[in-house]
């Protein structure tokens, strides 16, 4: 194989960099680049870096049930020796292989949104996150009390057995079970596709018009359940809760497409990610377990500075 003099120069001023050319820099890495969410992550990854004297780095896959891209993208994190690494796992199992290779490495590693499963226990030093069973109850609370706690109400979910989704969807279906009459319908997994939520709503709204309620439990799955409702001329006619807050669902809350939404502190997330490894690169110590809380905003409080703090 023929190398030329110019490919051979940048290989070997590639080679010549000193050992410390990638330990400046925090990689964030996400469930999808292909959300309003996650881009609110980084807007807060960036600003807890600008001024230290670390880069940052903002990947993920093209979806969320793209989880071996994400696991190369985190082999590669540490194959290149990077200072820290903020994790948001898409799959609790598949993610545990790559932190522990990071935590072998001396990487310290901030898992975010998400938890692994109980084999990562160990591998990483903090967990932020909202803490979604709470959030899933207040979501079950909110619709039983627009309900009445009385009929049939939908659940239209993303990706199974995501840690995220297990609290958030479990502890919803939980609440109502344990505190209402409500019968559930589903859950349906839209894999956290706008366009696969929004069909399999339509159905779902067709397949029972005595629908009383549904649940968007992420963005894209709560945009196509709106969008939907719209399409099926529902909108007003069911409680319709969604989670997360992009411009979308900001939209639908204030027309009254949705009673109301869920929305995390998705800037605070990336934010106090790269603060608390930042925290750790510099020898310092962070809690376990950070809650990034959520708040439930409505028509009535969509313009005060709470919600104003969480959405984007």
């Amino acid at each position: 194989m023929k190398i030329t003099l110019k490919a051979a120069l940048a290989l070997g001023a590639i080679l010549a960099l000193p050992a410390t050319a990638m330990a400046d820099e925090i990689a964030v890495i996400v469930k999808t680049t292909n959300s309003n969410f996650w881009q609110n992550v980084n807007k807060g990854a960036s600003a807890a870096v600008e001024g230290s004297e670390h880069t940052m780095s903002f990947d993920g896959p093209a979806a969320e049930s793209a989880v071996a891209d994400q696991v190369n993208m985190v082999d590669n994190a540490v194959n290149r020796g990077v200072a820290g690494i903020v994790l948001a796992p898409s799959d609790p199992e598949a993610l545990i292989p790559a932190v522990k290779r990071a935590n072998e490495s001396g990487i310290p590693v901030a898992i975010i949104d998400s938890a692994l499963g109980e084999g990562g226990a160990g591998t990483f030093q903090t967990f932020l996150s909202t803490d979604n069973c709470a959030a899933g109850k207040l979501a079950a609370t909110k619709m039983i009390e627009a309900t009445g706690g009385e009929g049939k109400v939908a659940v239209m979910s993303y990706v199974a057995g995501v840690g995220s989704e297990i609290g958030r969807v479990g502890c919803f279906v939980e609440e109502i079970k344990a505190n209402s009459k409500i019968e559930i319908v589903g859950p349906y997994y839209s894999q956290s596709q706008m366009a696969t939520a929004l069909n399999q709503t339509t159905d779902v709204l067709a397949a029972n018009p005595d629908l009383v309620g549904i649940f968007g439990a992420n963005e894209p799955t709560a945009v196509g359940m709106g969008r939907a409702i719209q399409q099926a001329g529902k909108a007003g006619q069911i409680v319709a809760i969604g989670f997360d807050g992009n411009e979308d669902l900001q939209a639908f809350v204030k027309d009254g497409t949705l009673t109301g939404t869920l929305v995390q502190g998705s800037f605070q997330m990336g934010e106090l990610g790269v603060k608390a490894v930042l925290d750790l690169v510099g020898g310092n110590s962070v809690e376990p377990q950070i809650d990034t809380g959520v708040v439930f905003v409505t028509k009535e409080n969509i313009d005060s500075d709470e919600a104003k703090n969480v959405l984007y």
